[in-house]
Protein backbone atom coordinates (compact mmCIF):
# COMPACT_ATOMS: atom_id res chain seq x y z
CA UNK A 1 0.00 0.00 0.00
CA UNK A 2 1.28 3.50 -1.14
CA UNK A 3 1.68 6.27 1.59
CA UNK A 4 -1.35 7.93 2.93
CA UNK A 5 -0.92 11.42 1.82
CA UNK A 6 -0.82 14.05 5.21
CA UNK A 7 -4.00 14.89 6.11
CA UNK A 8 -3.97 18.85 7.82
CA UNK A 9 -6.79 20.59 9.86
CA UNK A 10 -8.47 23.71 7.50
CA UNK A 11 -5.64 26.62 8.21
CA UNK A 12 -7.41 29.94 9.21
CA UNK A 13 -5.94 32.64 11.28
CA UNK A 14 -8.55 31.66 13.75
CA UNK A 15 -7.41 28.19 13.71
CA UNK A 16 -3.51 29.14 14.05
CA UNK A 17 -4.30 31.49 16.99
CA UNK A 18 -5.83 29.07 19.01
CA UNK A 19 -3.58 26.14 18.36
CA UNK A 20 -0.20 28.67 18.86
CA UNK A 21 -1.84 29.89 22.38
CA UNK A 22 -1.41 26.96 23.72
CA UNK A 23 2.30 27.19 23.38
CA UNK A 24 1.88 30.77 24.66
CA UNK A 25 2.68 32.47 21.26
CA UNK A 26 0.10 34.44 19.19
CA UNK A 27 -0.21 35.97 15.60
CA UNK A 28 1.99 39.23 15.60
CA UNK A 29 0.99 40.10 11.91
CA UNK A 30 0.88 38.85 7.98
CA UNK A 31 1.27 39.66 4.96
CA UNK A 32 1.50 38.28 1.43
CA UNK A 33 5.43 38.20 0.66
CA UNK A 34 7.21 39.11 -2.70
CA UNK A 35 10.31 37.20 -2.13
CA UNK A 36 9.38 33.60 -1.15
CA UNK A 37 8.57 31.26 -3.94
CA UNK A 38 5.43 29.31 -3.23
CA UNK A 39 4.21 30.93 -0.17
CA UNK A 40 1.11 33.11 -0.55
CA UNK A 41 0.94 33.86 3.08
CA UNK A 42 3.34 34.45 6.00
CA UNK A 43 2.15 34.59 9.44
CA UNK A 44 4.35 36.03 11.82
CA UNK A 45 4.71 34.59 15.76
CA UNK A 46 5.50 36.49 19.10
CA UNK A 47 5.79 35.31 22.63
CA UNK A 48 1.75 35.92 23.71
CA UNK A 49 2.24 37.69 27.24
CA UNK A 50 1.59 37.83 29.90
CA UNK A 51 2.08 33.93 30.17
CA UNK A 52 4.91 33.54 27.54
CA UNK A 53 7.67 32.99 30.53
CA UNK A 54 6.41 30.70 33.15
CA UNK A 55 5.91 28.47 30.27
CA UNK A 56 9.13 28.72 28.46
CA UNK A 57 11.28 28.33 31.80
CA UNK A 58 10.02 24.63 32.14
CA UNK A 59 11.05 23.66 28.61
CA UNK A 60 13.62 20.82 28.06
CA UNK A 61 15.98 23.75 25.75
CA UNK A 62 16.03 26.24 29.07
CA UNK A 63 16.46 23.75 31.64
CA UNK A 64 19.40 21.90 30.43
CA UNK A 65 21.55 24.80 30.16
CA UNK A 66 22.97 24.82 27.22
CA UNK A 67 23.21 27.56 24.78
CA UNK A 68 20.57 29.36 22.57
CA UNK A 69 17.76 28.02 24.88
CA UNK A 70 14.97 30.73 23.09
CA UNK A 71 16.24 29.78 19.65
CA UNK A 72 16.07 26.17 20.12
CA UNK A 73 12.67 25.83 21.73
CA UNK A 74 11.51 28.09 18.93
CA UNK A 75 12.65 25.55 16.38
CA UNK A 76 10.54 22.38 18.09
CA UNK A 77 7.55 24.74 18.88
CA UNK A 78 7.31 26.64 15.45
CA UNK A 79 8.71 23.36 13.59
CA UNK A 80 5.73 21.45 15.14
CA UNK A 81 3.17 23.60 14.42
CA UNK A 82 4.65 23.81 10.44
CA UNK A 83 4.00 20.12 10.40
CA UNK A 84 0.62 20.24 12.46
CA UNK A 85 -0.44 22.88 9.52
CA UNK A 86 1.22 21.46 6.69
CA UNK A 87 3.11 24.82 6.56
CA UNK A 88 7.00 26.01 5.97
CA UNK A 89 8.65 27.14 9.24
CA UNK A 90 11.06 30.58 9.09
CA UNK A 91 13.06 31.52 11.87
CA UNK A 92 15.36 35.08 12.48
CA UNK A 93 18.86 33.70 13.27
CA UNK A 94 20.54 30.67 12.17
CA UNK A 95 21.73 32.49 9.71
CA UNK A 96 23.89 34.14 7.96
CA UNK A 97 21.76 34.69 5.79
CA UNK A 98 19.14 35.56 7.63
CA UNK A 99 15.62 36.29 6.69
CA UNK A 100 13.90 39.68 6.78
CA UNK A 101 11.96 39.52 9.64
CA UNK A 102 12.45 43.70 10.02
CA UNK A 103 11.05 43.73 6.63
CA UNK A 104 8.14 41.41 6.92
CA UNK A 105 7.36 43.33 10.33
CA UNK A 106 7.40 46.38 8.63
CA UNK A 107 4.92 45.20 5.72
CA UNK A 108 2.59 43.34 7.84
CA UNK A 109 0.98 46.93 9.12
CA UNK A 110 1.71 45.90 12.32
CA UNK A 111 5.16 47.37 13.14
CA UNK A 112 7.06 50.52 12.27
CA UNK A 113 9.63 52.18 13.17
CA UNK A 114 9.17 54.24 16.09
CA UNK A 115 11.09 57.61 17.55
CA UNK A 116 13.95 55.63 18.53
CA UNK A 117 14.45 53.70 15.13
CA UNK A 118 13.20 50.05 17.12
CA UNK A 119 10.52 48.43 16.04
CA UNK A 120 7.55 49.21 17.37
CA UNK A 121 4.58 46.37 17.65
CA UNK A 122 0.41 47.77 18.12
CA UNK A 123 0.72 44.67 20.91
CA UNK A 124 4.08 44.53 22.59
CA UNK A 125 5.64 47.62 21.71
CA UNK A 126 9.33 48.11 21.87
CA UNK A 127 9.28 44.21 23.50
CA UNK A 128 8.37 43.10 20.16
CA UNK A 129 10.24 39.86 19.45
CA UNK A 130 9.64 37.55 16.48
CA UNK A 131 10.31 33.79 17.62
CA UNK A 132 9.73 32.18 13.78
CA UNK A 133 6.91 32.98 10.99
CA UNK A 134 4.98 29.88 8.97
CA UNK A 135 4.58 30.20 5.13
CA UNK A 136 1.45 28.82 3.33
CA UNK A 137 0.84 28.05 0.01
CA UNK A 138 -2.61 29.39 -0.18
CA UNK A 139 -3.23 33.17 -0.09
CA UNK A 140 -5.09 33.84 2.74
CA UNK A 141 -7.84 36.49 2.96
CA UNK A 142 -5.97 39.15 5.31
CA UNK A 143 -7.79 41.55 7.86
CA UNK A 144 -7.38 45.11 7.95
CA UNK A 145 -4.34 46.50 9.58
CA UNK A 146 -4.40 49.47 11.95
CA UNK A 147 -3.68 52.28 9.35
CA UNK A 148 -0.85 54.22 11.44
CA UNK A 149 1.81 53.70 13.81
CA UNK A 150 0.66 54.26 17.59
CA UNK A 151 3.64 56.65 18.30
CA UNK A 152 1.75 59.00 15.94
CA UNK A 153 -0.59 59.81 18.90
CA UNK A 154 2.02 59.42 21.48
CA UNK A 155 2.02 63.13 23.04
CA UNK A 156 4.80 62.38 25.45
CA UNK A 157 6.93 60.14 23.40
CA UNK A 158 8.84 58.77 26.69
CA UNK A 159 11.25 56.62 24.69
CA UNK A 160 13.23 59.62 23.49
CA UNK A 161 14.32 60.54 26.98
CA UNK A 162 14.47 57.17 28.59
CA UNK A 163 18.25 56.20 27.97
CA UNK A 164 20.32 57.31 30.98
CA UNK A 165 23.16 57.94 28.40
CA UNK A 166 20.92 59.11 25.62
CA UNK A 167 22.50 55.85 23.72
CA UNK A 168 18.96 55.13 21.98
CA UNK A 169 17.51 58.37 20.69
CA UNK A 170 16.04 59.82 17.58
CA UNK A 171 19.93 60.14 16.33
CA UNK A 172 19.75 56.31 16.60
CA UNK A 173 21.55 53.75 18.31
CA UNK A 174 25.10 53.68 19.96
CA UNK A 175 25.62 50.06 20.46
CA UNK A 176 29.23 50.29 21.60
CA UNK A 177 28.02 53.01 24.50
CA UNK A 178 24.98 50.75 25.74
CA UNK A 179 27.24 47.80 25.85
CA UNK A 180 29.59 49.30 28.04
CA UNK A 181 26.79 51.35 30.30
CA UNK A 182 25.50 47.40 30.74
CA UNK A 183 28.81 46.06 32.16
CA UNK A 184 28.80 48.70 34.48
CA UNK A 185 27.42 48.96 37.80
CA UNK A 186 25.20 52.17 36.76
CA UNK A 187 23.47 49.85 34.09
CA UNK A 188 22.05 47.17 36.73
CA UNK A 189 18.68 48.46 36.38
CA UNK A 190 18.61 47.81 32.36
CA UNK A 191 20.32 44.14 32.94
CA UNK A 192 18.03 42.81 35.38
CA UNK A 193 14.68 44.78 34.27
CA UNK A 194 15.03 45.30 30.52
CA UNK A 195 16.12 48.40 28.62
CA UNK A 196 14.42 51.64 29.91
CA UNK A 197 13.88 52.82 26.99
CA UNK A 198 11.52 49.19 25.82
CA UNK A 199 9.94 49.75 29.08
CA UNK A 200 9.22 53.79 28.55
CA UNK A 201 6.84 52.83 25.92
CA UNK A 202 3.03 52.66 26.86
CA UNK A 203 2.24 49.79 24.92
CA UNK A 204 5.13 48.11 26.26
CA UNK A 205 3.98 48.80 29.70
CA UNK A 206 0.80 46.78 28.73
CA UNK A 207 2.02 43.89 27.08
CA UNK A 208 2.89 41.63 30.30
CA UNK A 209 6.22 41.21 30.05
CA UNK A 210 8.14 40.06 33.24
CA UNK A 211 10.99 41.19 34.55
CA UNK A 212 13.48 37.70 34.45
CA UNK A 213 12.56 37.35 30.64
CA UNK A 214 13.65 40.69 29.93
CA UNK A 215 17.18 40.07 31.87
CA UNK A 216 17.08 36.52 29.95
CA UNK A 217 17.52 38.58 26.90
CA UNK A 218 19.85 41.39 28.03
CA UNK A 219 22.05 38.98 29.42
CA UNK A 220 22.52 37.23 25.46
CA UNK A 221 22.48 40.69 24.39
CA UNK A 222 25.99 41.22 25.81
Amino acid sequence: MGTEPAVFPQMTLAALEIRADKSALEIFGALHPTDLEGIGTLILLGPREPGFWPGFIQSPEYRDGNPDAIDRWSTRVIGALADEFGAKAFFPFGGPPYHPFIRWALDSGRAWQSPVHLLVHDRAGLFVSYRGALGFAERLTLPLQPAASPCNSCADRPCLTACPIAALSDRGYDVPACKSFLRSDAGDDCMTGGCLVRRACPISRGYGRVAEQSAFHMKAFL
